[in-house]
This record gives C-alpha cells, sequence and structure tokens, in this order.
C-alpha cells in the first residue's frame, strides 16, 4: 500500500495500486465526490465513495472541514480537472467539523474578507489563499539558506535579548524580571536596573546587524535569519511590531559588493519560487486579476503577479544616487501639483513611500537601488562619505511596498565610528565590544537588512503585511 501525501499522488501514474491518504475535507458533493486536501498542495484529490454501500450515520460525518483517511485505488479521473482520483473502499473518520458550526467560521464556502480571515488565525490557512502565502512563504525561507549556504555564508545567531539599539530609534520593547508593582528605584526615582536579571537594560533585538559584524569580522562572511521586534505604533499596512530579518555582513566588501549581493540574492530566492511554486503563485496571480477587476484602471496593476516576478529576475535594478533621485522628485508633477503627502523642497529631505513607489512605478519602471543618503537621516554605523556629508547607505525600492532592503558600508575608521557616536549621544561603554572591532585588524565591511515579510508581500502579491505572517503582532493585538 502507497501511503501518499495529496501532491504526491496527484501527479502519480501507479495506477490500480493501493494506496491511503489523509487530510481535510473541502467539498463533498452527491454523496459520492470528496475533494480532499492535506496542505501539501492547493489542489484537492478527489475521493469517489459508492454510497449505497457506505453506512448513513458515515456519509453524514463527512463534512467541511472533518479530518479522514481515504483508503482505495488510483485511477486516471474520468473528470475534467484533475488527473488522477481515488476510488474509496474505505473512509474512517479522524476528526469531526460540526455543520453548524462551520457555517460560523471561515470553512464554510462563503468568501470572508481578509480582516475577518485574521481574527481566526487557527483556521485561515485552511484557505486556499492562505495555504498558498504560507507555502510560498515556507519555499521562499528555503531558498534564503540556499543562496547564503551554496556562497559559503555561516549561519550566525544572534541575541533577541539584547542591551543595544541597533537602529538608534528607541522604539524597542522592554525585557525585565521585575514585578511591575514593585520595581526597585535609585535614589532619584529611575528605574534600578542593576538589581534586574541580566543587572542593565535590555531590549528585544531590532537587528541583529552589530552582533553580525562582529562574527563577519572573523568568519568572513556571515548571515542571520530571526525575529526581530520594534514598539512603533504604526496601525499600517506595512507595518508589523514583531518580523523576520534577513542580515548578511561581509568583510573586504564596499558598497558596490554590496549593492551586487543584494540583487543577486534577491534574484536567486524568486526564481526559486517561480521554479518551485507555480501552482500556488498562479492561483494568486488569478486571486490579483479578480482584485484589479474592481479598483479603476489607473489602480490596476501593469503587470501580472508571475510577469512582475519574472521582470525582477530578468532585468538589471537601476543605481541611483540620493542626490538625482531628489532632483527628479523636486521636479516630478505629484511634487510640483502638491499630490505628495510630503513635498520635496531640499536635498536632505528623508524620503517616504509615496517617494519610493514614484520612482520604482513611475519614473524608472524597475526596481532601483538608492545611494549615498545624506549622513543626517541615516545610522552612526554607515561609513562616511568624502565629501564628509554622505555616507555608503544604499536602501532597495520595490513596486507595490518601497524599501524592501537596506543597507550600508560599515564605517571601519575608529576615529570616525567614535565621533559620530558622540555626536548621537551614543555612549561608548554601552557598545565598547563595537568599538573593538576597529582596534584589531579593522577592514572594510558592508551588509544588508531585509525584511522577510516584505520579501513574501512582494512575492505573493498581498496588499497588507499582516497577512503573510502566520500570527501578526500589530498594536493591540497579540492575540493566538
Amino acid at each position: 500500500m502507497i501511503k501518499g501525501k495529496v501532491a504526491e499522488l496527484l501527479v502519480s501514474t501507479q495506477y490500480l495500486q493501493e494506496v491511503q491518504v489523509k487530510g481535510w475535507v473541502r467539498s463533498f458533493r452527491s454523496n459520492r465526490f470528496i475533494a480532499l486536501n492535506d496542505g501539501s498542495t492547493i489542489n484537492n484529490l478527489q475521493c469517489v465513495i459508492d454510497f449505497e454501500k457506505t453506512p448513513e450515520d458515515l456519509l453524514k460525518r463527512i463534512t467541511v472541514g472533518a479530518a479522514i483517511k481515504v483508503t482505495g485505488t488510483l485511477h486516471e479521473s474520468l473528470g475534467s480537472g484533475q488527473k488522477v482520483e481515488i476510488q474509496a473502499t474505505s473512509v474512517e473518520i479522524l476528526g469531526d467539523a460540526d455543520p453548524e458550526e462551520v457555517k460560523l467560521t471561515i470553512l464554510s464556502p462563503k468568501r470572508h474578507s481578509l480582516e475577518k480571515l485574521r481574527e481566526q488565525a487557527h483556521l485561515r490557512v485552511r484557505t486556499n489563499t492562505f495555504g498558498a502565502v504560507m507555502r510560498v512563504r515556507s519555499k521562499l525561507s528555503y531558498a534564503v539558506h540556499s543562496y547564503f549556504q551554496q556562497n559559503n555564508f555561516h549561519y550566525v545567531n544572534t541575541p533577541i535579548i539584547t542591551g543595544s539599539d541597533a537602529e538608534g530609534a528607541g522604539e524597542m520593547f522592554k525585557v525585565t524580571s521585575f514585578d511591575l508593582k514593585d520595581v526597585p528605584k535609585n535614589e532619584d526615582g529611575s528605574v534600578n536596573y542593576k538589581e534586574d536579571f541580566f543587572g542593565k537594560e535590555t531590549n528585544l533585538t531590532v537587528s541583529g546587524q552589530l552582533e553580525g559584524e562582529t562574527y563577519a569580522l572573523g568568519l568572513g562572511q556571515i548571515y542571520t535569519f530571526g525575529p526581530t521586534f520594534r514598539a512603533e505604533n504604526s496601525n499600517t499596512s506595512r507595518h508589523l511590531a514583531e518580523f523576520w530579518m534577513i542580515e548578511p555582513e561581509v568583510a573586504f566588501c564596499d558598497l558596490d559588493g554590496n549593492m551586487d549581493l543584494a540583487e543577486e540574492f534577491i534574484k536567486y530566492v524568486l526564481k526559486y519560487v517561480l521554479d518551485n511554486c507555480k501552482d500556488d503563485l498562479a492561483f494568486l496571480e488569478e486571486r490579483l486579476v479578480g482584485e484589479d477587476k474592481s479598483k479603476p484602471e489607473s489602480e490596476r496593476s501593469p503587470m501580472t503577479l508571475i510577469d512582475k516576478l519574472r521582470f525582477v529576475v530578468d532585468n538589471n535594478f537601476k543605481r541611483v544616487s540620493y542626490t538625482e533621485a531628489i532632483e527628479i522628485l523636486k521636479n516630478s508633477k505629484p511634487n510640483k501639483k502638491k499630490k505628495f503627502n510630503y513635498i520635496i523642497e531640499d536635498w536632505g529631505a528623508d524620503l517616504q513611500s509615496e517617494h519610493e513607489r514614484y520612482l520604482v512605478e513611475k519614473h524608472f519602471k524597475c526596481p532601483v537601488i538608492l545611494f549615498d543618503y545624506p549622513a543626517d537621516i541615516k545610522a552612526f554605523y554607515m561609513r562616511l562619505n568624502e565629501d564628509g556629508k554622505t555616507v555608503r547607505a544604499m536602501d532597495i525600492l520595490f513596486p507595490g511596498i518601497g524599501e524592501i532592503v537596506g543597507g550600508s558600508q560599515r564605517e571601519e575608521r575608529l576615529d570616525v565610528l567614535k565621533k559620530k557616536m558622540a555626536e548621537l549621544g551614543i555612549d561608548e561603554e554601552e557598545l565598547w565590544w563595537y568599538l573593538d572591532t576597529r582596534k584589531f585588524g579593522t577592514c572594510v565591511h558592508s551588509g544588508f537588512g531585509l525584511g522577510f515579510e516584505r520579501l513574501v508581500q512582494f512575492t505573493t502579491g498581498m496588499s497588507n503585511i499582516r497577512d503573510v505572517i502566520a500570527f501578526p503582532r500589530t498594536p493591540l493585538n497579540a492575540e493566538f
């Protein structure tokens, strides 16, 4: 007997073999045709039962959502829509699903809004949309590791609990073992962190970059891939409080090499998904086409989902300096007609999502890498250029989502790094270990961070970042 997954059986040609498969009922028609799905593919396997020989009490228990085990023989299907089907000899109910309760959940045939589905995160993965998104996410995750391992990067697990704020943003979740009803205080009324678990103030990490740098300066090239946290009170379709970051760091690599790495990496993982997620991408593309039909012509996507992915894979990214981008934006129609929410007036402006998307979607019509940003709007660890006012930073901008990658050549010169930290009020004692890397064989090195959920968003075409992570964490929402 062959015990297989639905995905395996759908492509099998071992007809008339006895097979066994387990899954959940998607539909049951005419007391005869069961559409079975086990999560291995978006496609269902048809199981045909002889209702005249099946007890009536068993037929009543074959309901949408029920978990069942089907045993039978594999046959070439006579119907349209599938190549094979199982002629069932026995059906065993493994887990009942009450039909009345199913009618009230997302398992019912009725279409539900994405907002409604988020209220039932434990069930939404049973829907075609979220099953497809999560399978694509899984394959993307595999491709991330595959790319770096094939290119001799070492996987490093940086700490989730940290005493440093890599971004200098201050929007961090605090970690403490204190009883919040009885927090020890100093004489001046401030919190006495010396009595806390770690003996100092600690937080959930916003980035593994600083720790990653220290390991790159010993292992040569490393990458991290793990959860990061931002206590930013942003209730938007682009922000999460908990999200995953991919962060490579490479010794003896300048900004040009960093841009090359990021572009090659992105193209690799997207090609992997194009090659290995064809059915799921086809479904997600069809879903987007349906969505577009309800939008005004001007808001419709000029490319299908799969064409958009192929476009990124097959074309070079446009590399543009921040200074050139500012001139383009200043002279753009939306800026002159004050259609932007944030009007670009002078060099030094911090670009917003609307500006990034204009450059990608309207002006260049391809992915864009912006580089050499003003030092004043970038982090302390980015290498200062000879002009004294810009840093060797780069952002990669994608259609639909804006920034997807942020990176830089790191400041390897100890004196310059100390000066920048002093200007920003960053305590040298807190980052003594980071400064030490510039004392023991410092060298040019670079890296970037890529928000994994934004990559999944782009790949699947989902408009809200909350729909590409299994259990979204957002302001006022930590359900499940």
